[in-house]
């Protein structure tokens, strides 16, 4: 098998340790790169049409620009990663580029919003379109415009079948106090996208999330038409472009519900679990009593507890 060709390549971005971190710094200034201020990240630098961004959360390297591919391969991988990847994925994990779902969700720590569980098909064509593109997990995103343009881009790609779950706040509360366990929740709403994605492809072999209980929980949920296929659950399944695509497409539809929501009610609806969350969801209270934020928020979350006691006994909710 041929490794793809990195000179496509515009975007990477790579995981590194601090001291990887700083000793790329060394090298860039060694080599004259000019260096900028950018929020959020230990440096920034540009040279030519390459720009290069260290992030402070993980670390985490960047690259975007024409020569991305030289960079990694000439640079990045000998010189701080010590490791050759770049252009040899197929070599390398060969299962991310025959035909398979990934699975993945979006909303599941956040207070406010729904839980969306989405799906998408790659076969090998499919999957180098998504990597040449850029499509990674939309944990690693940090812009809202990027996600909708990937998103856009999965869905005009021809063949990547698709499906988004979304179970708004109402929904949610309902399905969890009826499974009375979020795994049961999640395996039930996995379940259910396999099944929509198994109408238009009933030819694929094969399911792929991320591992966040046992697998027999989706196998069970599933309907006929689903228990023949291989179901496999793995950590950071996001590596994968099936669930790279999933992702992105369940962080639309999850960011765009919360846009939409925090416009009809005029109190912008944080994400996460934070301070300011809980500050939103007590003006929501204030305005709307208690029992609002079945409407808005998934209350077996201590927040709900918290800020409107008399609807929601904290005995009987357990937190996030």
């Amino acid at each position: 098998m041929s490794a793809s060709d990195p000179s496509q390549i515009t975007l990477h971005t790579a995981p590194l340790t601090p001291a990887q971190a700083a000793h790329l710094r060394t090298l860039l200034e060694a080599r004259g790169w000019t260096f900028l201020a950018r929020p959020y990240t230990l440096y920034f630098a540009q040279q030519g049409k390459l720009s290069l961004a260290v992030y402070e959360k993980g670390p985490k390297v960047v690259i975007q620009g024409k020569g991305t591919g030289e960079f990694v391969q000439f640079m990045l991988e000998p010189e701080v990663l010590g490791a050759a990847t770049l252009g040899y994925e197929e070599v390398l994990h060969p299962e991310h580029y025959a035909p398979h779902f990934g699975i993945d969700e979006s909303g599941k720590g956040d207070f406010f919003g729904p839980l969306v569980i989405a799906g998408a098909f790659v076969d090998a064509g499919i999957a180098k379109k998504f990597r040449e593109s850029g499509i990674q997990d939309s944990k690693r995103i940090g812009s809202d415009r990027k996600i909708r343009d990937l998103a856009e881009l999965i869905r005009n790609t021809p063949g990547a079948t698709h499906s988004v779950v979304a179970i708004g706040p109402e929904r949610y509360n309902q399905l969890y106090k009826k499974f009375g366990n979020l795994n049961r929740l999640l395996a039930w709403g996995h379940a259910r996208v396999i099944e929509n994605l198994l109408e238009q492809r009933p030819d694929c072999p094969r399911a792929l999330s991320d591992q966040f209980a046992n697998p027999s929980l989706i196998r069970n949920a599933l309907l006929e038409r689903g228990r023949g296929i291989q179901l496999d659950q793995q950590t950071k399944a996001e590596s994968d472009p099936a669930v790279a695509a999933a992702s992105v497409l369940a962080r639309e539809r999850f960011i765009d519900w919360l846009e939409a929501s925090g416009s009809r009610l005029g109190i912008p609806l944080p994400r996460g679990a934070s301070a300011e969350v809980k500050t939103a969801a007590r003006r929501l209270v204030e305005g709307h009593g208690g029992a609002f934020l079945d409407s808005v928020a998934k209350t077996h979350f201590k927040t709900a507890a918290e800020v409107a006691p008399e609807n929601y006994l904290r005995a009987d909710l357990p937190s996030s």
